[in-house]
Parts: C-alpha cells; structure tokens; sequence
C-alpha cells in the first residue's frame, strides 16, 4: 500500500519582531499591575512604529505603572540598543494613552463572571514531548535559538528580528522529515557581498550552521531545502521597517495553524478575560486528556458570554483518536475542571505576574514553572476514571 504522504508548514517570530515587541510591552504593563494589585483590571495595547511607540487600553489599578521607563527597560533587553537597529530605546518616542476600565464591564466581571463574549479552543497531540505540533516547536525553537547566539556573540553581526518557518512531511499520518526550513534574520551591513544586495555564501553556512542545523538535526536530510534572507539582506528590520501590534500573531501564539485559534489575542489582558484564562484552561484540559492516553490529539472548544460564569458550551474533538466517545469525555471535563473564570485562575493559579514570558516563544508546549496550564496533574485521575466508564 502507497504511503499518503502530506506537507504541513508554521512559522514563528522572534522577540525583536515588532508584533512581539508590542506583546512583550502589554504583557509587561499587566505584569507590573499584578505585582502591586493582584485584582486590578489590565486591557493593554500597544503599537509600534519608525522612532514611535504608542502604550494604550484600559486600566484599573490601585497600583501604579511608570509605563516610559518599563517601556524602554523591555526595549533594552530584547536588544533594539543602538541606532545601527533602526529602533533606539534611548531615543524613541513613547506615547502613553492608558485609561480606566469601563464601569459596564465591570459590574459583570466583579461578579465573578467572564470578561468578554467569546470562543476559547485548547489543543494537544503527541507530535512531540511537549504534546505540540511538530512545525510549531520547531519554529519556536529556531527564534530562540536565533536570539541565543545573537547575545552570546556567536554570530555578532545579529540584529534583534527574526522570522522562522517550518514545513514537515508526513508519512500516514506521522511527522518524518523537516521538507524546508526558513530563516530571516536582521543583520549589519558588515556581512553584505560586494554588491551591497546580498549576504556572503559564508554568512549564510554561518547562520544554517548556528542556528538551523542544531535545532532540526533530528528530521534533517539531505534534501532538506534552506531559505535564508531570501530577498538578499535583512539589514532594514524592527520597527523601522514594519509597524507592529498587540495580538498580530495568535497563531504563532497558540498551535501554529493545526488547530484554529480562538477568537481573541491574549497578551496585555488580565485572567479575567477569558480570551486568556479559558484558552490556557482549554490547553490544561486538553494536554492532561492526552498524556492520560484518552486520545492521540484532542481539541477543546469553550463558549463564553460576558457576564456569566458558567461557559455556554464545551465540544471535543478527537479526531477519531478518542478511547471513549466525546460525549464522554466532556462528561470527564465537567467533573474534573472547574471551567468558570474564577476556578480557571484559581486552579492555574493565573494572579501572579508571569505573563511578559508568554509573550514569544509560543504560549503553549512551554517547560518553565510559570506556564501552569502545561501540567498533567490531573492525567493519572482522568485514566482511572475513564476506566469505569
């Protein structure tokens, strides 16, 4: 019988992309909020443009956020240092617009219920350790690691941007090989050829070498294709060449386009959108379903109106990989976890200011202590219940 073969592509960016430098900023406002005021109410939005950054949204607090200096400190250490860069944390304008919170919205959320209408979805699949899409993880890892050698001054013609792509072939179902890697990184002129319009051979061997090899050394072959600065140079990059915004980039955030994201971004929101809380709730539920080996890849779908504590609707789907029927399992996920927003912050314990590092590398599949949602606590309980049933 022929092997059914399929491709399947996701890309990520790096922490210096101007979508990302937004998600980090928001994400550090709400981390400053929740260090002096657990329950303060955070919206933030930010956006970002040639020598420009604005920091907006809703706010209420009994704390205070000194937003020009946190802004420039969060600059400073994703690397935008010098003008070389096309974006200077010393010498950017910083526009603060932050308001209070809507008393409308408040009185539905202080009594305890969701903070938005919406729909939250929570996934998980044994491609990988981390119980994530394979392109995904890859992606991630090839920024991070593009970030590393960047400050450890491996490659020091490095600038802060960076773009990732993974594309995977599948045999029956199952991730084989990595089919073609993409790499853009923002560097200095120092390593253009003599026409001014390209990168050198070297440099290019350099960064497949540093950077690309390392990390898809597992699934590579030699006919894996590289794409490296495939205009030529990346030397105009940051936010001097495009603009960025809070929440752009909720696929990259979430499960890099296996399964459909939900309906709202999450950086600089507090855990009482749901737009937040429910999708890391949805991803808990989702990975412990998993690792209790009820399916081979699960998707959770939760329904929110404003207001309301109690979600409108919760759908699986196992992608006929479940053990047990779906209605089953939702009959498991409704015993087992308490999907109203207050038992969802309670539960991930989402009060305490860890957000700045959700903000690149992908919200899920993540193994620091801060990302609670990636527990599988509740996986030996599932098993043992699902036997009996």
């Amino acid at each position: 019988m022929a092997v059914r073969k399929h491709f399947f592509t996701s890309e990520s960016v790096g922490e210096g992309h101007p979508d990302k430098v937004c998600d980090q900023i928001s994400d550090g406002v709400l981390d400053e909020v929740l260090k002096q005021d657990p329950y303060g109410r955070v919206a933030c939005e930010t956006y970002v443009t040639m020598g420009l950054l604005i920091v907006g949204g809703e706010i209420t607090t009994t704390g205070y956020v000194d937003v020009h200096n946190l802004t420039r400190n969060i600059l400073k250490e994703i690397g935008y240092t010098h003008p070389k860069y096309g974006f200077d944390y010393h010498t950017c304008a910083i526009i603060n617009t932050i308001h209070s919170q809507s008393p409308d919205i408040a009185q539905g959320v202080n009594t305890g219920g969701a903070g938005d209408q919406g729909f939250m979805v929570g996934f998980a699949c044994r491609e990988t350790p981390e119980l994530m899409p394979l392109s995904l993880m890859l992606s991630h890892k090839l920024v991070r690691r593009t970030a590393d050698v960047r400050r450890q001054g491996i490659l020091k013609y490095l600038g802060p941007d960076c773009k990732s792509q993974i594309t995977i072939e599948y045999h029956d179902g199952q991730p084989k090989r990595v089919d073609s890697c993409v790499l853009a990184c923002q560097h200095t002129e120092e390593i253009l050829d003599s026409t001014g319009e390209k990168i050198t051979k070297k440099a290019r061997q350099e960064i497949i070498d540093a950077i690309a090899k390392p990390i898809i050394k597992e699934y590579l072959d030699k006919d894996t294709k590289f794409y490296i600065n495939e205009t030529g140079k990346f030397v105009i990059g940051g936010p001097q060449s495009d603009t960025g915004m809070t929440g752009r980039k909720i696929v990259v955030d979430t499960y890099g386009g296996v399964a459909a994201p939900g309906g709202g971004a999450f950086s600089g929101k507090d855990p009482t959108k749901v737009d937040r809380s429910a999708a890391y709730m949805g991803r808990y539920v989702a990975k412990n379903i998993v690792a209790a080996g009820l399916a081979e890849k699960c998707l959770i779908h939760i329904a929110y109106v404003i207001g309301k504590a109690e979600p409108l609707a919760v759908m699986v789907d196992t992608y006929g990989t479940g053990k047990l029927s779906e209605a089953a399992l939702i009959k498991l996920i409704k015993e087992n976890f308490d999907l109203t927003p207050q038992g969802m912050i309670k539960t991930l314990d989402l009060l305490r200011p860890i957000y700045r590092k959700t903000a690149c590398y992908g919200h899920f599949g993540r193994t620091e202590p801060e990302f609670s949602w990636e527990s599988t606590d509740k996986a030996a309980v599932l098993k043992k219940q699902a036997a009996k049933l």
